[in-house]
Order: C-alpha cells, then sequence, then structure tokens
C-alpha cells in the first residue's frame, strides 16, 4: 500500500493490467485480512501491499516511479500496452467520403470514464470540381478512406499518456478522420453534376449516433474539438450534437465544443488575385462557392441572421453565440499561418516589405478585437497553426498558464447540471496576449528557417522577416540594445 499525502493507492493486478487505485483516508483497511476468492468463473485481482512513507518531493516523478514499480509486477509488461484507437467504418453505408467509400471513425475505449472526445480533423476543402478533382490527385486521403490504416496514436489532447495529455488522458477518445473536403458541414450525396459526395455534417451526426451504443448513452459530457478545418466544424456542428442527443433523449449528456485554428476572419486580402484554387481564393468567395456546392448545413440561429448570405457563418466573429446550447472554447494564434496564406501573405524567406509587416501586425490586432467578448478562449501571439493535438500543446503559455491548465480551469467553471459558474480564483479561462509581433511570447513554438532548416529566436525571426529594430527603437523612444532585450524575453 502507498500512502501520499493523505492518500492510499493500491497496485492491482487484473485480467492483464496493472493499475493505481485511489483510496480516500477514511476508507477501512486491513492489511492482515485475507483477501475475498472470486467466484467461479470471476476475474482475479491480485492485491500487493506495500508501505511507503509520505512523499514530500516530487510528485511526478515518484508517480512515474509507482508506474514502473506496476509494470514490473506484471510479468507481461513488455508487451505493448493496447493504447492506439482502433478504426471503424460506419453502419450507415449511405453516408460516405468523397469518392463514395465509407465514412468512419478511430476509437478507443475506457471502461469506467464518463468522458468521451470526438476530434475532427482538419485539411482545408475543395469547393469545385476541378480543385476537387486536383486535391483527389494530391491529397486523397482526405477524400477517400481505402487507405487509412487500422489504428491510429493519439498525441496532445488525444494522447493516453498523462504526462503528455494530464487531464483528458484517460477518456474515452474518438478520431473522426476529414473526407468529406466541405469544413464538416455538406449533406450532399455524390451525383454525376458534382462527381463527389459532401456529407461532413452527416458523418458527425451517424458517428454521435454510433457511439450512443458504445458508451456515450451513459456519459456525463461530450467534448467536441477539432482543428484548422474541423475547429470551424466544432463551431459549426456543437449546438446541432447537442440537439440531437437531446431528441434522442440524452440529456444527461452535457455537449461542449473545443475549437482548435478554426476562428477565420473574412478580412481583404493583401494581394487580390484570381479566385482558382484554394489557397490563392479569397476566403469569402470559397467559402460563398463552396456552400452551394456542398449543400452546406450552418446553424439555424445563424441562417436566419444571414439568409442568402449564409457563407458568413463560417467565419468565427459572426457565428459564435456565448448562449449558443454547447459553450465553446476558442484557441486561436494571433498570428495563424493559415489565415496569412489565404491571405496571399507568403513568408519565403526574403525580407518583408513594409506593407506585408503592417498587414501581420494588422492581422493580430483584428483577432483580438473579434475574440475580447469569448468567454472561454486562448490566444498566444505566434506564428503557427493548430496545437491541440501537437506533443508540445502544454508547453505554450500565455500570461504564465498553459493551455491545458486554462481547458481545466474551463471544466470547473460548470456545476454538475452543466450551468456556468464563475472559475475558481487564480485560475483564468480568457487569456490573450497582448504583445504586438508574431512569436513575441517565448514560449512560441519553434521558428526554422524555411530554407535551411535551422532554429530561429524570436530576433533572428523577426529580422529575417525584415524587422527594422533601429526604426522601432526610435518610435518607442529606445536604444535599440533595450528594445531587443525585450523581444528576448517577450516583454
Amino acid at each position: 500500500m502507498l500512502r501520499l499525502k493523505g492518500f492510499f493507492f493500491f497496485l492491482l493486478k487484473a485480467a492483464g493490467r496493472v493499475e493505481v487505485r485511489p483510496l480516500t483516508p477514511e476508507t477501512p483497511v486491513n492489511l492482515q485480512s485475507p483477501l475475498p476468492q472470486p467466484r467461479d468463473g470471476a476475474e482475479v485481482t491480485e492485491s500487493f501491499p506495500l508501505d511507503f512513507t509520505a512523499v514530500e518531493g516530487n510528485v511526478d516523478s515518484f508517480m512515474a516511479q509507482v508506474k514502473n514499480l506496476a509494470q514490473s509486477l506484471y510479468p507481461c509488461s513488455a508487451q505493448k500496452l493496447d493504447q492506439d484507437m482502433k478504426l471503424r467504418f460506419l453502419g450507415n453505408v449511405s453516408v460516405t467520403c468523397n469518392d463514395g467509400t465509407p465514412a468512419g471513425y478511430y476509437l478507443r475505449e475506457s471502461k469506467g470514464s464518463k468522458r468521451w472526445l470526438v476530434f475532427l480533423e482538419g485539411g482545408w476543402y475543395c469547393f469545385s470540381k476541378e480543385n476537387c478533382d486536383s486535391r483527389y490527385e494530391t491529397m486523397r486521403r482526405l477524400m477517400s478512406s481505402t487507405k487509412w490504416p487500422q489504428t491510429k496514436t493519439g498525441t496532445g489532447i488525444l494522447s493516453p499518456q498523462p504526462e503528455e495529455n494530464p487531464h483528458w488522458w484517460n477518456a474515452n477518445m474518438v478520431f473522426v478522420p476529414y473526407c468529406s473536403s466541405d469544413v464538416w458541414s455538406g449533406a450532399s450525396p455524390k451525383t454525376d453534376q458534382s462527381g463527389y459526395a459532401f456529407m461532413g455534417s452527416l458523418i458527425i451526426r451517424e458517428v454521435v449516433k454510433e457511439l450512443l451504443a458504445q458508451g456515450l448513452d451513459t456519459a456525463k459530457l461530450l467534448l467536441l474539438a477539432g482543428s484548422s478545418a474541423g475547429g470551424t466544424g466544432v463551431l459549426l456542428s456543437v449546438d446541432r450534437v447537442a440537439e440531437q442527443l437531446e431528441e434522442l433523449g440524452h440529456t444527461n449528456v452535457q455537449v461542449r465544443g473545443l475549437s482548435d485554428s478554426g476562428w477565420f476572419l473574412d478580412n481583404k486580402q493583401y494581394r487580390c488575385t484570381d479566385c482558382s484554387d484554394t489557397i490563392s481564393c479569397a476566403p469569402t468567395e470559397a467559402i460563398r462557392r463552396g456552400i452551394r456546392y456542398w449543400n452546406g448545413v450552418v446553424p439555424e440561429r445563424c441562417r436566419e441572421a444571414h439568409e442568402g448570405e449564409e457563407w458568413n457563418c463560417f467565419f468565427g466573429y459572426k457565428l459564435f453565440c456565448p448562449s449558443s446550447a454547447g459553450p465553446v472554447f476558442v484557441v486561436q494564434w494571433l498570428f495563424d499561418e493559415a489565415q496569412l496564406t489565404v491571405d496571399n501573405v507568403h513568408l519565403t524567406g526574403q525580407p518583408m516589405q513594409e506593407g506585408q509587416w503592417r498587414y501581420i501586425q494588422n492581422l493580430g490586432n483584428e483577432l483580438r478585437s473579434t475574440l475580447k467578448d469569448v468567454p472561454a478562449m486562448f490566444a498566444p501571439a505566434c506564428l503557427s497553426h493548430e496545437v491541440i493535438t501537437r506533443s508540445y500543446w502544454m508547453d505554450i503559455q500565455v500570461k504564465g498558464t498553459s493551455l491545458p491548465r486554462a481547458l481545466q480551469c474551463w471544466d470547473r467553471s460548470f456545476h454538475d447540471d452543466g450551468r456556468s459558474k464563475s472559475p475558481p480564483k487564480g485560475c483564468p479561462v480568457h487569456l490573450m496576449d497582448s504583445c504586438p509581433w508574431p512569436h513575441c511570447n517565448p514560449t512560441c513554438p519553434t521558428i526554422r528557417d524555411q530554407y535551411t532548416g535551422q532554429e530561429m529566436n524570436v530576433v533572428q525571426f523577426l529580422m529575417h522577416m525584415g524587422f527594422d529594430v533601429q526604426k522601432m527603437a526610435q518610435q518607442q523612444g529606445m536604444e535599440p540594445g533595450k528594445l531587443l532585450g525585450m523581444l528576448s524575453s517577450g516583454s
């Protein structure tokens, strides 16, 4: 038996696994009494009582030692633990990927957990027969299930490792591959005219329906998460999922959303170009064409507000409603690489023109403005795209708070019945950097030179982009050396 700061732990070996189970100090434990004998055919559980003194040092290190000890007590511990998500195709074969192959999802069950995380993959979109044909040739994985692997390993918030995912590691994990190219909004079967099916919204509906038979029906919380196009898909779908569960009688399941890098702006491009492909086309025009091609579905409330111009509902600040059925936590880089790409600001490694530099700074200001009224959000001043499934997602901080910590605080800002309450003191959920330049936050992900592959610090990066330290220092009324020092420290 282990004693750790008033709690007791038992190492249990049962049916090929070793567990560390907590017991409260009030639980009566008699280590001298014999273990109860199992009924015939029942699962045999072996208990290994160990006596340790209280641990005053590093708890994380201690628990890592406990984990190693538990594995050493299990003779087959060298075998690979079954922690991958396994592929399942939808039972409803009429709901398909773009090319008519079956849609599906990856699942890792966590028996006993009442928390479910359903993740929507991202990956741009296509909006015409021509650029969908091109996408099918170059990115077929995002339009067909033909070559999907049988298993998938979760990373970041999908990781089964508590060291990488401290608050969600033991949830039921679901990864839904993106194969509809419609920002998870389509409701159109394959036709001779379009050549493709666009069924993103129907795939989400069918996945949720099938998960009810896997244990979602008894869940307390469903977190619908997604990155990039998947993040926009969360904003479009979270209320619909909540309504679906309510209509099916599962009012016990709270539904929330986590949108990562899906809060796009419909701003004017830095340099206007013809709308020939997804990358060069202005976001407003691409979505305007796409929503017709996909038969895209948007939330009813937003559709009524923008009747005839439903494309507006793909832009977070026009779609988001704090009082919606499913509360949403928004994660957004203030200098999002995908946003800059569709705005035709290309970081080619050449010194940046002053107009481009001003455009990038204005982008950060515009994003801050649209996010200021979002109750729960995490917005670092970094140049990047997507974060919640990255292995480094725990390292990014805003004002001293990491993203996993902010999500935990958000989790604690709800009553058991789902009603909102104030988060505990010292537990922030509205976190946005105020420094004005890309990568002025010292915890931003590593930047690499696009040509040499070498890492760059923030000063090297800014100078590489044509940042004029002398001029900026003069404008701020300080010595260049002092400004460089402030930039290096993230001030």
